[in-house]
């Protein structure tokens, strides 16, 4: 979010020059100052990560027509097993070939981009539906709600239920009174 390399600071994002602003104060003022304009302009203090901001699209912008079919398929299958063995055969390549074509590719390890996929579909309905967090993780392809849980947490920089408190578009809008 915000870099300080030496005496030169900088900060990503549209509103991240909040995080920066309160940065300086804090290193140049003190941590107390700093908390507290953070309350008094309502900006989330300590911020370290854009991880929850970002939405995983797939890296398609490349030339490799069998590594984008592959990925075309994952999207669309991947609530089910998805063995490495099959998106190779399907692509009419070694194993070995494709996951190496893959990775050159797309920037990512299959593995990695399939769990991508699963966690953005799941961010998706954390934002869009009732449904518990098990339920989430059950249409998503997980059964394992500590791998589940972890891995979103990895990639999100927050807990599903976190997630879900700050990003549904079901819940209601508070107002000040």
């Amino acid at each position: 979010m915000v870099t300080d390399q030496q005496g030169l600071y900088s900060s990503g994002g549209a509103y991240s020059y909040l995080n920066l602003i309160l940065y300086l104060i804090e290193k140049h003022v003190n941590r107390d100052l700093a908390v507290c304009c953070a309350k008094v302009f309502q900006i989330d203090f300590g911020r370290n990560s854009q991880s929850p901001f970002v939405i995983f699209q797939g890296q398609k912008d490349h030339e490799d027509e069998p590594i984008k079919k592959a990925q075309e398929f994952i999207e669309k299958n991947f609530t089910g097993k998805l063995a490495i063995d099959e998106l190779a055969s399907l692509s009419f390549l070694s194993r070995r070939n494709f996951e190496r074509r893959f990775k050159k590719a797309t920037g990512n390890t299959v593995a990695e981009y399939v769990q991508r996929v699963k966690i953005e579909a799941a961010k998706m309905s954390l934002e869009s539906s009732q449904e518990n967090v098990n339920e989430v993780m059950y249409s998503v392809g997980y059964s394992d709600t500590k791998a589940f849980r972890t891995l979103f947490k990895k990639i999100t920089g927050v807990s599903p239920v976190a997630y879900r408190d700050k990003y549904s578009r079901k819940g209601p809008v508070a107002l000040a009174a």
